[in-house]
């Protein structure tokens, strides 16, 4: 891809046209302001600076350049951004030759097959067993439509022979997973659907890239069929519906995750619209990052037997570790989301009302289900323990070792030091090994107030502002080396939310004086250690150097009247 597609989007798209179709912004200063799509709030923290190209959000956090925000608000990656972007503003993509080149020709040709396939399998549904035993299920006219299930044949090259006689080819079809080459018969082929209600899995973007079948005879050895990995689909990057769930997600700030897709269907068409489910695979990382681009909120809302418990629980701990507060659906024993949907979708919505955190859903269950108290204590050990590990928020942490220690009727220490001795490192959900992640360190009151004088600086060159503010910088610095890093986005944002549109000279001095007094008394706090560490070491000289350094800095505190 040539580099001056990028270049010329940018050149015919500002900031504000690529996102004011989906925030309403107004203008603040060198801003436009407006709620932030990506979470929840009524106080307007989404800043877009058109001079720089930029967003921000003082909320959540997130922010980039425009590609950036259709990347998080449409779900796909950069070139699905870049593909938008260039529709919107009439340039053509142009693609380096050699094997990018080819690559591309054969994603787009493969993603034309499945399209294809989506469409001739949803063409026989009217009248078929499938649309027999989906109405069994209470899905509606409506829902069958948006979702676009289908119908593969009782036959065994059905597809095949329509796609062949369309021009489409047996290795194009091979690659898309949507036939098979017969054991033992070197050549011959056949649908690796048949008899199946057919089921679109698409990626974030919307594109049909693969497909479960649900099978229609009872004697059938698999009961879900699901296509193969392929240069389109990999199972563990995509979440069926999470095409048509993000805006809900958005609104209700949260992800429902239910086992299956008919759960899932259900779930929309009672108007749960922010639930997806897995496809025939464990909840990844890659799962986990894309959801948190959503909401940092996820409820489970799955079939859990006694026997699924621990599995559960174990799969669970990357969601806790990734910072997601993570709460879980009672169902009745035996009953899955779509069971209850059907009976009752107002039985279904208190379920959902009462959803607790994962671990006091669980310290509920196993004191339930375990009496023997040893088994118990062996149970929470297993399960709950390895789970409060992995919680970042060490007040969070302290709230379930209390709640572990009173369900379990031991001291909150007990509970405390057997959670000392869970490994450090625990199994992912898709097998890999990750450590705990701590969060990371909070800034210092000196580097805070640093980047915003910085960031004035760099915002409103040339003023007299940013010529005070860069001589008073100079001379509060030379007491202490403090980093002079180019600014951050979020530090000008923040600079141009401080000092407004036109600032004047002496609009800074009360940060000034702040940054000053930060500097000096880090300072002071270094030169006290010294001082003890002399004392320690017992050297006189050192001890003399550091008392007279604290009593300057303590002389300059003084003077500034702190």
């Amino acid at each position: 891809m040539a580099k001056d597609t990028v270049q010329q989007i940018k050149e015919r798209l500002g900031i504000q046209d690529i996102i004011a179709p989906y925030v309403k912004l107004r203008r603040a200063g060198r801003s436009l302001v407006g709620l932030c799509p990506f979470h929840k709030e009524k106080t307007p923290s989404f800043h877009v600076s058109p001079e720089r190209g930029s967003w921000h959000c003082f909320g959540c956090g997130l922010g980039g350049d425009g590609f950036s925000f259709i990347e998080k608000i449409e779900g796909v990656d950069f070139k699905g951004a870049l593909k938008i972007l260039a529709e919107k503003a009439g340039v053509t993509i142009e693609y380096s030759r050699g094997a990018n080149k080819e690559e591309q020709s054969k994603k787009e040709k493969l993603r034309a097959l499945m399209s294809r396939a989506c469409e001739w399998y949803a063409g026989n549904l009217k009248g078929s067993p499938a649309e027999k035993y989906a109405k069994t299920r209470d899905l509606s006219d409506e829902t069958i439509r948006n979702w676009r299930l289908g119908f593969a044949p009782d036959a065994w090259r059905a597809l095949l022979e329509a796609l062949t006689a369309e021009g489409f080819t047996v290795p194009e079809m091979l690659a898309a997973g949507l036939i098979k080459e017969a054991d033992g018969k070197q050549g011959t082929y056949y649908d690796r659907f048949r008899n199946r209600l057919m089921f679109p899995i698409r990626d974030n973007a919307g594109r049909v890239v693969a497909f479960t079948g649900r099978a229609l005879a009872a004697n059938d050895v698999a009961k879900y069929l699901n296509s193969p990995e392929t240069d389109l689909y990999h199972k563990s990057e995509i979440l069926f519906g999470m095409d048509q769930a993000r805006n809900a997600i958005r609104t209700r700030n949260f992800t429902m995750l239910v086992e299956g897709q008919i759960d899932a269907i259900l779930a929309h068409q009672a108007g749960f619209e922010n639930a997806v489910a897995l496809s025939g695979t464990a909840l990844s990382d890659k799962h986990l990052s894309f959801m948190r681009g959503f909401s940092d909120n996820l409820m489970l809302v799955l079939d859990l037997d006694s026997a699924g418990l621990k599995a559960t629980a174990r799969s669970m701990e990357p969601a806790l570790a990734a910072g997601l507060t993570l709460k879980v659906a009672r169902l009745p024993f035996g009953k899955d989301p779509a069971d209850i949907i059907s009976e009752d979708p107002k039985a279904f919505a208190e379920h959902i009302k009462n959803s607790k955190h994962i671990i006091d859903f669980f310290l509920v269950v196993l004191a339930e289900q375990e009496k023997d108290p040893l088994r118990l204590l062996r149970a929470m050990e297993q399960i709950i323990l390895p789970m409060i590990a992995v919680v970042k928020s060490p007040m969070q942490q302290d709230h379930f070792i209390q709640a572990t220690a009173r369900s379990l009727g031991l001291s909150s220490e007990a509970v405390r030091e057997s959670l000392g001795r869970v490994p450090k490192h625990s199994e992912a959900a898709d097998g890999s090994t990750r450590e705990r992640v701590s969060p990371p360190p909070s800034r210092s009151a000196v580097e805070t107030r640093s980047q915003l004088l910085l960031a004035a600086i760099h915002a409103y060159r040339g003023t007299p502002l940013a010529k005070r503010v860069e001589s008073e910088y100079s001379r509060i610095t030379e007491v202490q080396q403090v980093s002079s890093e180019i600014s951050s986005e979020p530090a000008l944002f923040k600079a141009e939310q401080t000092f407004g549109e036109d600032p004047r000279e002496d609009a800074a001095d009360e940060l000034l004086r702040a940054f000053e007094e930060a500097v000096i008394r880090e300072a002071h706090q270094e030169g006290v250690n010294n001082l003890r560490r002399a004392e320690t070491a017992g050297d006189a000289v050192a001890v003399v150097r550091a008392q007279e350094v604290c009593a300057k800095l303590s002389a300059r505190l003084a003077a500034l009247g702190a």
